[in-house]
């Protein structure tokens, strides 16, 4: 077959079926003639593609079908009610869907920073380590608590917010890899154990716990859950089921991005509390029972609005549709 011939005949209809792709409303008879340039275009491609499958023809008159078939297939759905079904189906369903592996990855964390605590805070020789008698001093009277307060709270609490997202981002991204979700588990136990037994051995675990309970019972939570959702992506590679491996980790990445996506605004919350709360001049009971409520709040959310989504067939995965999985005929 002449090729530069066949583009000759047919460049018109394929020029035509390209402006109409493109265009920003169709008519009645603009939509017919699309489907019918669609159908012959379609043909078109079969025969290029048996005769010359990666010339640079093929490609355009691909990305022209490719276009019509959104124009067919792809109606924009309300935003309102995306935004509503992400926040009442898909987030809380991957939420609920490791809501035992998230405490799981609390009581972890918990042991490990418990047996650094003791450690740090019943060892003189361990706390000496960590630096001088006036070091220690000036970190549990000073540093620490200034840390809260050193900032503006704006400020402070967009830079919480943003770090703590990063972290979570990482724990979900790099599941995959099997090691980083223990990495940080372990590096940030260690990190909040060492405090409190530095605040131990010096008498002080009271003031220690009310500088960390008021944000921290979000904050951890969140970092619990992120890990919770690196850790299932990299299971659905150990042992993916009846599936193939790629589907199920398709399917459980796609999932658990959407709890990354839904940290973002979790941590946002812990960051305020943290940015205006924690420093404040409010009685300590009051802020920690701030902190309880926020954490009470995102538990409420997740078993009551997760388990409706949950038992309904919701995971936090894309449509077929969305996921590629859905072929439209021509």
């Amino acid at each position: 077959m002449d090729i530069e011939a066949f583009s000759l005949v047919n460049g018109d209809k394929w020029a035509r079926l390209h402006a109409l792709a493109h265009q920003r409303r169709l008519s009645g008879t603009d939509a017919d003639e699309l489907l019918r340039l669609y159908q012959g275009a379609s043909a078109d491609l079969s025969l290029l593609r048996s005769v010359a499958p990666e010339s640079g023809l093929s490609a355009a008159l691909s990305a022209s079908l490719a276009q019509a078939r959104t124009r067919f297939t792809g109606a924009r759905s309300n935003f309102m009610e995306d935004l509503a079904q992400f926040f009442v189906v898909a987030l809380p369903a991957a939420l609920y869907r490791i809501r035992w592996l998230t405490a799981w990855c609390g009581l972890a964390f918990c042991l490990i920073a418990a047996a650094y605590a003791l450690w740090i805070g019943n060892s003189p020789e361990a706390l000496r380590a960590l630096g001088s008698d006036a070091e220690v001093r000036r970190y549990v009277e000073q540093d620490f608590i200034n840390y809260y307060s050193e900032n503006p709270a704006a400020s402070f609490a967009g830079l919480v917010w943003t770090n703590n997202a990063w972290i979570a981002a990482q724990a979900v991204a790099l599941g995959i890899t099997g090691f980083w979700v223990p990495m940080i588990l372990i590096g940030n136990a260690q990190g909040v154990g060492v405090a409190a037994g530095v605040f131990a051995g010096a008498g002080k675990l009271d003031v220690f716990f009310s500088y960390i309970l008021p944000h921290g019972l979000m904050e951890l939570t969140a970092v619990f859950v992120a890990c919770a959702a690196g850790l299932r992506i990299f299971w659905a590679v150990v042992a993916p089921g009846p599936r193939r491996r790629s589907q199920a980790l398709a399917a459980e990445g796609r999932s658990l991005i959407t709890v990354a996506l839904g940290l973002v605004l979790v941590l946002l919350v812990s960051g305020v509390v943290e940015g205006y709360v924690t420093p404040s001049d409010l009685p300590v009971w009051a802020k920690i029972t701030i902190g309880a409520a926020v954490l009470a709040a995102y538990w409420a959310y997740v078993l009551v609005f997760g388990g409706r989504a949950h038992r309904s067939g919701a995971t936090g995965d894309l449509g077929s549709g969305d996921a590629g999985y859905a072929e439209i005929s021509a």
